[in-house]
């Protein structure tokens, strides 16, 4: 089983930055591609990013290109969504989630994520 813990959301003022963590239980990196998707009230659950295993590789939704950095350490187990010139309409709950490295399916498809974080809530004020 997989444990994902998220931390690091806030409030915070357009423009500004934030830096979300991931912690995953065990091995989880090694055999996991790792994303982060975000969920917005009376929204669906949105693909924010991902990060595969070998070779690494990166994803991003166009909304967040250029702004957003999805990273790993496999030595703390730990994934990472660092977020700068952050605006309004990035204020959403956002959920760290992983999908074994077998799986089919598009990066972006929530539905191939087999584990997910509880969420850690990110306001983004103007």
């Amino acid at each position: 089983q997989v444990e994902l813990v998220e931390s690091g959301g806030g409030l915070v003022q357009a423009g500004g930055s934030l830096k979300l963590s991931c912690g995953a239980s065990g091995r989880t990196l090694s055999t996991h591609i790792m994303g982060w998707f975000r969920q917005a009230p009376g929204n669906e659950r949105e693909f924010v990013a991902c990060i595969t295993r070998t070779p690494t590789m990166t994803t991003y939704v166009d909304s967040v290109k250029g702004r957003f950095t999805i990273s790993r350490d496999s030595s703390k187990n730990t994934v990472y969504l660092q977020m700068n010139s952050l605006k309004p309409e990035d204020t959403a709950v956002y959920y760290c989630a992983a999908r074994h490295l077998t799986t089919s399916g598009s990066y972006s498809s929530a539905e191939t994520y087999s584990f997910w974080g509880q969420g850690t809530q990110v306001t983004v004020s103007s």
